[in-house]
């Protein structure tokens, strides 16, 4: 906005409508005194000033408006059409004007030079903003550089107090920070430890999975670097993300060598006396089949029955001798699957017999739903039994209320899939994704159900062997159902 301050209303007149044609918007003052009122309210981008005032002329206003800092850099133009003498003139540059127009005025030239002047102090405006806020945003980001680098601090001193190796890398998998820690096991604080030659690759497995965005997590032996051993570690990587891009990644080595240690030597003794076990029980088995022969006891008499129960128990404990030492092949990698051409329903149709035989008929109801698997196809027949037989009995364990089990198959192009469905107590949404774990048994049934929980590890093992998958979804009080597949091919 231009000022025009003159105390003749006939030249503001004249003036404004001078300025105005032209699209400049324009504010009037009619004496020295409401000049600076209105200067010290408004901003203005210029002022045309009148030389010659009663009471304050234009000199004494351009001398009073460069006092204030709001008003100093206000450029002023002066015009007269008295005090035309060079000395006038002189004195209004002085007074802090940028130009001095004596009258007659030039309308064109005065418009050029309003023109410039206003364009000049727009420019200049625009530029001491653009400077503040210029301003603003690096005292901004500094703040947030102290913020960050305090955060950074504390994030790093929490690391420095971790038990475990801990460090950070960026987003293309270069080291950024290790904790005291890390020089246990490396030199450098550029370089990863040293990995055990039969491991995973660090590098490797760090690139087939980072795309995922998800939590990296394995076990590796590194070398410690004063000792030289090779220590079994957990590794794990976090990623952090920024607007669903990884940022940089957060990892730990936890140090599970003794852990891992002791697992192996409750392997080898399990083993070894599964084994040991496996002799005295067959030649047991085989003393009271020959006692029963023997006596000759009538069925239905008491002796009859407590022989039987001793078979009923020694068949239990040579059930739970031989998963022990299929857990000690899976952990040696010497359980190995027989595969045959088989007939899928036939081994299904065995394993129903089976459960029907060993439990009361009465009691315990099997339904069959979905298409029969009635041809050929490559799997081991005495396994797939195990597995379908241990998924009816724990149907039928964990549902004392109601025995109804069903099993459910289905047939596509590429699998068949089977299914145990219980109506029982039921697991837990957030204990379904362990209860494929070694000797994982389930809190709530543990005490009113005896069991090892090894039955589903090994059933899980056997699956993944043939190349298919196994899986669960339950509902507490509802019950359970329990799928696996096979290939077809």
């Amino acid at each position: 906005m231009i000022l025009i301050v003159d105390d003749n209303q006939s030249n503001i007149f004249s003036l404004k409508k001078l300025l105005q044609s032209q699209n400049f918007p324009v504010d009037t003052a009619n004496s020295g005194e409401q000049a600076l009122s209105k200067a010290l309210r408004n901003n203005y981008a210029l002022i045309i000033l009148d030389v010659q005032m009663p009471d304050m002329d234009g000199f004494e206003v351009a001398e009073t408006l460069a006092d204030y800092s709001k008003t100093k850099d206000i450029p002023i133009i002066f015009l007269s059409a008295v005090n035309t003498e060079k000395r006038f003139i002189t004195k209004g540059y002085a007074s802090g004007g940028i130009d001095y127009v004596t009258k007659p005025i030039d309308p064109d030239i005065l418009l050029l030079k309003v023109e410039t002047y206003y364009n000049i102090q727009e420019q200049n405006r625009k530029l001491k903003k653009s400077q503040q806020n210029l301003e603003l945003e690096v005292k901004g980001r500094r703040e947030t550089q102290v913020v960050m680098k305090s955060q950074l601090d504390h994030f790093q001193q929490m690391l420095e107090a971790l038990p475990q190796i801990a460090f950070t890398l960026n987003q293309v998998g270069e080291i950024e920070f290790v904790n005291g820690r890390w020089f246990q096991y490396s030199k450098s604080e550029k370089h990863f430890p040293d990995i055990h030659p039969d491991d995973s690759v660090l590098v490797e497995e760090y690139r087939k999975q980072k795309d995922n965005l998800e939590i990296i997590a394995l076990e590796v032996r590194i070398k410690n670097v004063e000792t030289g051993e090779f220590r079994y570690h957990l590794l794990r990587m976090s990623p952090i993300l920024v607007n669903k891009k990884i940022k940089n990644w957060v990892g730990t080595f936890t140090d599970i060598n003794d852990q891992k240690r002791v697992e192996q030597e409750k392997d080898e003794f399990l083993s070894i006396a599964s084994h040991e076990l496996k002799t005295p029980l067959t030649s047991i088995k085989a003393y009271v089949q020959l006692l029963e022969r023997k006596l000759k006891l009538d069925k239905s008499s008491p002796e009859a029955g407590y022989v039987a129960k001793v078979q009923h128990q020694i068949d239990k404990l040579n059930n739970l001798i031989t998963d022990l030492l299929d857990i000690s092949k899976i952990e040696h990698g010497k359980l190995k699957m027989n595969l045959q051409t088989n007939n899928l329903e036939e081994v299904i149709q065995n394993a129903l017999e089976t459960i029907l035989h060993t439990h009361d008929e009465n009691s315990i109801k099997i339904e069959r739903h979905g298409q029969k698997p009635d041809f050929l196809m490559q799997f081991d027949s005495i396994r797939v039994e195990q597995v379908l037989i241990n998924f009816l009995t724990n149907a039928i364990k964990y549902s004392p209320e109601n025995n109804k089990v069903i099993v459910t198959t289905s047939v596509d192009e590429q699998d068949v899939k089977i299914s145990v469905t219980d109506f029982g107590i039921g697991i837990p949404e957030y204990k379904q994704a362990s209860v494929f774990d070694k000797f994982y048994r389930v809190e709530e049934s543990s005490l009113q159900f005896q069991g090892m929980g090894i039955g589903l590890y090994i059933c899980a093992e056997i699956i993944v062997q043939h190349g298919g998958s196994i899986g669960l979804s339950s509902v507490i009080n509802e019950g359970s159902t329990f799928y696996f597949t096979l290939p077809r091919v």
